[in-house]
């Protein structure tokens, strides 16, 4: 691991957002949070995953993969970010390095790449990717970068976040800090107002930027920057002239705000867009804020009309729903914001929540569990709950539908137990207050449908598959008398002349 790799992770270990951090002695603030990985061993989420999965959002820029073409492979687009103009974000490209690379080193390839990617796209940008292979021959890519923006008049940033560096949420940081170092403050946005936000650690899966963004746009408010999600890199690189930061998960950029707390003075605050009650809070926080800043203090009344007119509709769309749900028991399995900010969100819709993952959750967010739950709360929060454990609490009927990510789908259909998918892979959109119809709509659908009560029907051969053949069945006399004219017409016979 290079010199500078190391400094910067030291740094990110530092990081002052973290209560649990700050509280370690400075030797134990420095060994970080997690065991760091070694070369092969990326089970879960490498670094390199973890920088690509924050970055690759911004939609405008190329995003170049410096290893061998698995990386890129198994790194593209795996996550529904969408957006609302250019593509070339969701284009794979890769240096696809070889033996003789490995050898020889793979700096000159990486320069021709990316010549090659801004004469035919000519993007804003180039992000190039450091990967386990290049880092461990010693390709420099600062320099080549660095020589890469003299020669062609672009921005080339370098992402120096190997595999082995350390596990998925580690990369997410270094990615932030690639922003901080080289894009962050580098434009002039071509005009500010006094209602400028900037919202970090939103990845505009399937689309939720866009159901939160009309209720801002009816408060006045702009969305300077949205890192990483429909994000432009003009955008990204003049955020440092807004007046208030978001965060919306804060265990994958919270080293953006604080940084820019540091360096800008912009205050930041953790909110979330799942749930009624969530999204009317994070509204008035961001309006608070503003006005703090020097924003008309009008813009809180505002708010408080929206919040007002947007609750009273949504409640009375998911008023039916909420009549069929009334006490359905859900199991969440998931984890960061989304372990205490869909809690929300279901106990709004009549749900019962009978445990919630906090396996990637930080301080902060356990604590909104038990605010959110109160009495009784840890004991509904999973710190790593087994397949095998998953399986026995749905088998037993201890929860009607379980929400996680994909990985865990199989086990609830394996119980025949009704399953949504709450992470990156979904297709459909639960953010702001129509988000939230939408959820209540989609858990309604999954639960009532009608297959569940077809699939539980016990097999006649039983439910394990070992016993098949063991149920005898029923023969009647007709039944026989049946059989014996359908064989002897067969066999060109008489009945009574079949051969018993």
């Amino acid at each position: 691991m290079s010199v500078s790799l190391k400094a910067k992770i030291a740094e990110v270990f530092e990081e002052p957002g973290c209560d649990i951090n700050q509280g370690k002695s400075e030797k134990e603030r420095k060994k970080g949070c997690t065991k760091q990985l070694s070369p092969g061993a990326a089970a879960g989420g490498c670094a390199f995953d973890g920088a690509k999965i924050a970055l690759q959002p911004v939609v405008d820029v190329a995003h170049l993969v410096h290893g061998p073409i698995a990386c890129e492979g198994n790194s593209w687009d795996n996550r529904h970010s969408a957006s609302s103009g250019s593509t070339i974000y969701r284009s794979g490209f890769t240096t696809d390095i070889n033996e003789l690379d490995v050898i020889y080193g793979g700096e000159k390839r990486l320069f021709k790449s990316i010549r090659e990617i801004i004469e035919k796209y000519d993007p804003p940008a180039v992000f190039v990717y450091q990967t386990c292979v290049t880092a461990l021959t010693g390709d420099d890519i600062e320099a080549v970068c660095k020589r890469a923006a003299e020669k062609f008049g672009k921005p080339v940033i370098p992402v120096n976040a190997p595999g082995f560096a350390g596990p998925k949420n580690l990369g997410n940081k270094l990615g932030a800090e690639a922003l901080l170092d080289y894009v962050i403050g580098t434009v002039e946005p071509e005009f500010t107002t006094a209602y400028d936000i900037n919202i970090i650690g939103e990845y505009n899966l399937v689309g939720e930027l866009w159901q939160v963004k009309p209720l801002l746009d009816a408060l006045g408010i702009r969305i300077l920057s949205c890192i990483s999600g429909d994000g432009r890199y003009n955008e990204i690189a003049s955020a440092h002239r807004a007046k208030v930061n978001m965060m919306v998960c804060s265990k994958s950029m919270i080293n953006i705000a604080t940084k820019m707390e540091q360096r800008y003075g912009i205050p930041y605050f953790e909110g979330s867009f799942y749930g009624i009650s969530d999204m009317s809070e994070t509204l008035r926080q961001i309006a608070s804020l503003l006005v703090k800043q020097g924003a008309d203090a009008e813009l809180i009344e505002r708010t408080e009309r929206l919040i007002e007119v947007e609750e009273a509709r949504a409640y009375k769309r998911i008023a039916e729903y909420k009549k069929r749900l009334q006490g359905k028991r859900v199991l969440l399995i998931t984890g960061g914001v989304k372990s205490w900010s869909v809690v929300a969100a279901l106990q709004e819709g009549g749900m019962e929540i009978v445990g919630t993952s906090v396996k990637k959750s930080t301080k902060e967010d356990k604590e909104k569990i038990k605010e959110i739950m109160g009495e009784g709360a840890d004991a509904h929060m999973i710190d790593d709950m087994t397949p095998r454990e998953m399986y026995a609490m749905l088998k037993e009927a201890r929860a009607d539908i379980m929400l996680s990510g994909g990985r865990s789908q199989f086990v609830a259909l394996k119980a025949r137990m009704p399953w949504l998918d709450i992470n990156q892979e979904r297709h459909h959109p639960y953010g702001g207050y129509e988000g939230m119809v939408e959820l209540v709509h989609e858990i309604d659908r999954a639960i009532f449908n009608p297959v569940w009560q077809q699939v539980r029907i016990p097999a006649p051969w039983g439910d394990d598959g070992e016993t098949l053949g063991a149920v005898t069945p029923t023969v009647t006399a007709s039944s026989t008398d049946h059989l014996s004219a359908v064989a002897a017409n067969a066999m060109g016979l008489e009945p009574e002349e079949i051969p018993v």
